[in-house]
C-alpha cells in the first residue's frame, strides 16, 4: 500500500526566514525511511486561516504532520485549529495539566518567573482535542494524534522535542498501524565532482529519465553534483540499469555511490595519517571543515590562518622573497604553505590555500575568485589554480570543496 503524507510547518518566524526550518527536512527523511511518500512541505505563519487552508490542501493524503504552534502564548493556535478542522473541540485534561505544571514549575525554580502566568500557560497547553490520542510532552507541550483520513499528527516546534516525540508517535496507535501498512522506499545518492548541471541534464534527457518508474532529483551542492533517486521494490531493476548507465558515462568523476559526502570519504581515507593546514583567503574554513566530523582529532593536528604576508612568513615559513617574486596569490606560495603546514605540525599531509575571495582585490591577471591550492604528502603533491564564481562566501566555501577533492586524489595515489 502506498501511504501519502504532507508536512505543515507553522510559525511566522520560519515563514519570514528568521528561523530556518529544521523540522520539515528531518520529518521528510523519517517518512522516507518508513516507506511513506511525501507530497509536499508547506510553511505557514501563525494565522488560523492559513493553517486551515494547508489542512484542506492535504485533505486527500493519508497522513499530515504539523510542527509548531503548541506553546503557552496566544499565537500558539495549532491545537485549536486542528481540533476544529477535525470536527471536535478542546477540553482541559486536569491530570495532564498537573504533569505539565510539574515540568514548568521545575523550570521556574531554576530560571525564575511569576507563578500565575506560568500556571496559566500550563493550563492552556493542557487543553487537548476530545477524541485525540495524547502524546506526552517532551518539553512543556503535549502533541496528539487525531482523525483517520487523514490522520493528523500534531508535534511541537523545537527540533529536539519534535524528534523525541516522533519516536513516541510511531509506537502509538493509530500511527503505528498506518506506518506498518506502508511499503518500503529505497534512496540512493550518487555524488560527482566535477560534473556540471548541463552535463547531467543532457545525460538524463538521453536516458529518457522522465519515463523511468522512480523519482530522480539533481542538486549542485558546494560545487558537487548530487543525483538522488527514491524507488520502491518493483522499480529496483530499473534503478540498477539507470545507475549502470550513469557509471558508464560519468564513472571517472563519481566519488561516492553510497551517499557519503566527500568529508566522510576523506575521513575514512585519512585513517593512520595526519594532516595540517595553512590558509589565507579561507580564513580557517578548511580546518573547520576537516574538524566538522566527530573523531577528526585522530588525524587533524592543527592549522594556521596566515592572512597577511608577514603571517605567511612567520607562521608558515613562506620565504618573503618568494612572495615578492610571485605575489601572495600564486602556485609557488600555495606550495610553500602546504609544506610549511606539514613542517610546523609534523603532519603527513599539508594543505596550503591562498586566493582572492573578493569582492575587491582582483586584477586582470588575477581576478576575484582566483585561488591557488596545494596538497602535499610524502608520496606526491596536488596543485591547482582555479577561478571560482560567486560571492565571497561562495568562493571561500567552494575552495574547501576543491581542496578536499585534491586531497582525495592524492590519497588514492598512496
Amino acid at each position: 500500500m502506498t501511504v501519502r503524507a504532507g508536512i505543515i510547518v507553522t510559525g511566522t518566524e520560519v515563514l519570514s526566514g528568521l528561523i530556518r526550518d529544521a523540522n520539515g527536512p528531518w520529518l521528510s527523511e523519517q517518512l522516507r525511511e518508513a516507506g511513506v511518500s511525501l507530497r509536499e512541505i508547506v510553511v505557514v505563519g501563525d494565522r488560523p486561516e492559513d493553517l486551515r487552508r494547508a489542512l484542506d490542501f492535504f485533505s486527500d493524503v493519508d497522513l499530515v504532520l504539523t510542527s509548531g504552534g503548541l506553546g503557552p502564548t496566544a499565537d500558539d493556535l495549532t491545537a485549536e485549529v486542528v481540533a476544529s478542522w477535525a470536527g471536535t473541540h478542546m477540553e482541559l485534561d486536569p491530570a495532564l495539566e498537573e504533569r505539565i505544571w510539574a515540568i514548568v514549575n521545575g523550570l521556574r525554580k531554576r530560571i525564575g518567573g511569576e507563578e500565575a502566568p506560568m500556571r496559566a500557560g500550563a493550563r492552556k497547553q493542557a487543553h487537548v482535542p476530545v477524541g485525540a490520542v495524547v502524546l506526552e510532552p517532551r518539553g512543556t507541550a503535549p502533541g496528539f494524534l487525531i482523525g483517520a483520513s487523514p490522520l493528523v499528527a500534531v508535534l511541537p516546534g523545537p527540533p529536539r522535542e519534535l524528534q523525541a516525540m516522533w519516536g513516541d508517535a510511531v509506537e502509538t496507535e493509530p500511527l503505528r498501524a498506518l506506518l506498518a501498512s506502508a511499503g518500503s522506499l529505497e534512496q540512493r545518492i550518487l555524488r560527482f565532482f566535477p560534473l556540471s548541471e548541463p552535463q547531467i541534464a543532457a545525460t538524463l534527457r538521453e536516458l529518457d529519465a522522465d519515463a523511468l518508474p522512480f523519482e530522480i532529483t539533481t542538486c549542485l551542492r558546494r560545487g558537487e553534483l548530487e543525483v538522488a533517486s527514491v524507488y520502491d521494490e518493483p522499480a529496483a531493476g530499473a534503478y540498477a540499469a539507470f545507475e549502470e548507465e550513469l557509471r558508464a558515462r560519468h564513472g571517472e568523476v563519481l566519488f561516492s555511490d553510497d551517499g557519503a559526502t566527500i568529508d566522510e570519504v576523506i575521513a575514512g581515507l585519512l585513517s593512520g595519517l595526519t594532516i595540517a593546514t595553512a590558509e589565507s583567503c579561507t580564513g580557517g574554513l578548511m580546518a573547520g571543515r576537516l574538524t566538522d566530523l566527530a573523531g577528526s582529532s585522530a588525524y587533524v593536528l592543527g592549522g594556521v590562518v596566515v592572512y597577511s604576508n608577514e603571517a605567511k612568513t612567520t607562521f608558515a615559513d613562506v620565504p618573503a622573497e618568494l612572495i615578492a617574486a610571485h605575489g601572495a596569490v600564486s602556485p609557488e606560495v600555495a606550495s610553500a604553505l602546504s609544506a610549511g603546514a606539514r613542517a610546523r605540525f609534523g603532519a603527513d599531509l599539508g594543505i596550503g590555500i591562498t586566493g582572492i575571495a573578493g569582492p575587491g582585490g582582483g586584477t586582470p591577471e588575477k581576478p576575484v575568485g582566483t585561488v591557488c591550492l596545494s596538497v602535499a604528502a610524502p608520496w606526491g603533491v596536488e596543485e591547482r589554480t582555479v577561478r571560482l564564481p560567486g560571492s565571497r562566501t561562495d568562493v571561500r566555501d567552494r575552495t574547501t570543496t576543491v581542496a578536499l577533492h585534491m586531497l582525495h586524489a592524492l590519497l588514492q595515489r598512496r
